[in-house]
């Protein structure tokens, strides 16, 4: 092993270790917040946000599902270089808003958190894809799946940028 090797790899490691995933969100450009930028109204009641085990449950199923986004070659690339840590607490108060539970949604509206990321509607139907499965692993009951499902759908339209690729 030559000694420029272990430089390289002494400056890279570090004393410190790793670089630990940032805590604080991006600023943004200010931006009107309202619940009417979750881009659908909430379910009424509260059954659904109960069967996904109230905002517990939502913050495990974005944790998994962004996960899985991240592992996903289909759409890994996406999540690069995003303020994951707002995306997580904006999509927690989105689901937990849609699913009739007592949030408030404090996000941009959908075309424009999304707008110039070149979504086709396969990244959506990806996305979807691991939140199922995300959904799945916390055990929500598949007819309430289907209950956000039916809320989030109309969103592709707003969120989806480019026509498939042929």
């Amino acid at each position: 092993m030559s000694i420029a090797f272990l430089i390289a790899a002494a400056s890279v490691i570090g004393s410190s270790g790793p670089t630990p995933p940032p805590t604080a969100e991006q600023p943004v450009a200010p931006y009107t917040q309202s619940d009417a930028n979750a881009g659908t109204a909430p379910i009424p009641g509260d059954a659904v946000y109960k069967a996904f085990h109230e905002r517990a449950g939502i913050d495990r199923i974005v944790v998994d599902m962004i996960a899985r986004c991240q592992r996903d070659p289909r759409i890994a690339d996406i999540f690069k270089g995003q303020d994951l840590v707002r995306l997580h607490r904006t999509l927690v108060e989105q689901l937990c808003y849609i699913a009739g539970g007592p949030c408030r949604y404090s996000g941009r509206d959908m075309a424009t958190a999304h707008k110039d990321m070149g979504l086709q509607n396969r990244d959506f139907n990806a996305l979807v894809e691991d939140l199922q499965a995300a959904m799945d692993q916390e055990g929500v009951p598949f007819r309430d799946q289907n209950r956000l499902l039916a809320k989030l759908a109309p969103m592709q339209r707003l969120t989806v940028e480019r026509p498939p690729k042929f």
